[in-house]
């Protein structure tokens, strides 16, 4: 099976390590648009733009199925690319709220790029009490891998929520590189990633890794080895 995934940059790779760590006979090949991050500012004309761009190059690589590593364009666009496309397409958002709504949690903080805030995808689907918090610092922070104040950054946008709530939604595929920094704030938070909550019904394949973006630079390349870790792959600029 040849799983393609995209994202505006790094995030998604979060995504496929854990795919990759769960059913590694797969064959992977990862877009990442590096060139138009971030996707949280865009308009939902912007958005579509770009996610159709993304999904027509991951069709030209002969994918089989698509997953839209991605909670921006999750949000706000997999209606339309189901629409326009023959080719299975998922997103890593509607795992995510059947979870919740099946789950004993009450109070629900999500925290997400302002395009997935403004959504209210969570809000809307979610039978709790949910707490969007939009956090547009985050993902540039992390792409630059300039994470010195990554701490009072998270500090200033959570210190209101975190007694009020059960459990915080990582509602962006970037925040897991942060998972650490964020527990840190409070140890017994619950904190669920999305990409957990994946699931695939193939694991047959060479179980190769392929991975494109669309501007590459050795912060990307640096970025990418730290969060695949010893996972082999073939790294490509578009």
């Amino acid at each position: 099976m040849r799983i393609g995934l995209f994202d505006s940059g790094i995030g998604g790779l979060t995504v496929l390590k854990t795919l990759k760590e769960k059913y590694p006979n797969n064959d992977y090949i990862y877009y990442g648009d590096t060139l138009n991050l971030p996707y949280g500012s865009k308009t939902k004309e912007e958005l579509l733009k770009l996610a159709n761009q993304n999904v027509n190059f991951l069709i030209n690589k002969k994918v089989d199925m698509i997953i839209i590593a991605c909670g921006t364009v999750s949000s706000n666009c997999l209606k339309e690319l189901k629409n326009t496309y023959d080719i299975p397409i998922y997103s890593i958002v509607e795992p995510t709220i059947n979870y919740l709504n099946q789950s004993s949690y009450n109070n629900i903080g999500v925290i997400a790029t302002e395009a997935t805030i403004n959504s209210h995808i969570f809000k809307n689907n979610i039978n709790k009490n949910v707490y969007e918090i939009a956090t547009p610092k985050l993902v540039p922070l992390i792409e630059s891998n300039d994470l010195t104040d990554i701490k009072d950054t998270l500090n200033e946008y959570l210190k209101d929520y975190l007694n009020k709530i059960d459990v915080l939604i990582l509602g962006c595929t970037h925040y897991p590189i942060i998972k650490s920094e964020i527990t840190s704030l409070n140890n017994s938070l619950n904190i669920i990633d999305m990409s957990e909550l994946v699931a695939l019904t193939a694991n047959h394949g060479e179980g190769t890794i392929s991975i494109y973006f669309s501007k590459l630079n050795d912060t990307i390349v640096g970025n990418t080895k730290r969060i695949l870790n010893d996972c082999q792959y073939h790294l490509n600029s578009k």
